[in-house]
């Protein structure tokens, strides 16, 4: 007897298509300013992201707002429209590694490809099981820091780092940086260690790796951002624009 084909698999499928034609559509939509014609891709590739963070956070937190008690259960429960928000973040993440292995020198992006590797699995487990579909929603919290780290990075390249805009978006990035990142991936780490017991063996060791892999990158990105934003030189300024 053939094996059933997962339905998540098809919202991947779709998500990965999905976000690949708005990769290709957005110069028009949002054609770049002249300071970022020289990096077209990139331009593209950033939009698409914000699109995705926008998406992906503002559901997680509607999800969250909606159904307070999924804080109860993150494992064998999810609100509906949960397990296609988690598959369709595996289709994003899917093409921006893509996007990046093909336009990207791999020493430059060699972080991204990892962090995008280990949201994957991750993920991708939660689709392919329907379990600890919740839990993967209190990660999806993360995009909304996401949202503002990718702001910040279109006014890099469009030139406006002496403006107010981009200090206000630097004040609220650092701000949403500490409540939907840092203390997010925090309480990830402690529910696991918490649940150590009734989480399976291989859940709980690639959610431990995750969490391990995770948390130092995230620190030394914090530790990037205060230092370009807020103790900045120029070289760190041309630097970010360059990244």
């Amino acid at each position: 007897m053939p094996m059933a084909f997962s339905p998540g698999l098809l919202v991947v499928a779709g998500s990965f298509a999905a976000f690949r034609l708005l990769n290709r559509g957005l110069e028009r939509l949002v054609p770049p300013p002249p300071s970022a014609r020289s990096n077209r891709w990139k331009w593209r590739n950033i939009w698409t992201s914000l699109a995705h963070s926008v998406l992906s956070g503002g559901g997680a937190l509607a999800g969250f707002y909606l159904y307070p008690e999924l804080s109860n259960d993150l494992v064998s429960t999810h609100p509906p429209g949960a397990h296609s928000l988690v598959a369709v973040s595996v289709g994003y993440f899917l093409e921006d590694f893509v996007d990046m292995l093909c336009n990207q020198k791999l020493h430059q992006s060699w972080e991204l490809l990892f962090h995008h590797s280990v949201v994957i699995i991750c993920f991708g487990i939660a689709v392919l099981l329907h379990q600890y579909v919740g839990f993967a929603l209190v990660a999806l919290l993360v995009e909304i820091n996401s949202i503002f780290l990718h702001l910040r990075q279109i006014l890099l390249m469009a030139n406006l780092v002496h403006t107010t805009c981009y200090r206000l978006n630097s004040l609220i990035n650092l701000g949403t940086y500490v409540v939907f990142r840092m203390a997010t991936l925090a309480w990830m780490t402690r529910w696991l260690f918490l649940n150590r017991h009734n989480v399976p063996p291989a859940a709980y060791a690639v959610g431990t790796v995750g969490m391990a892999i995770m948390t130092p990158m995230n620190i030394i990105l914090f530790y990037r951002l205060l230092r370009s934003d807020f103790f900045k030189c120029r070289r760190d300024v041309r630097r970010d624009k360059e990244e």
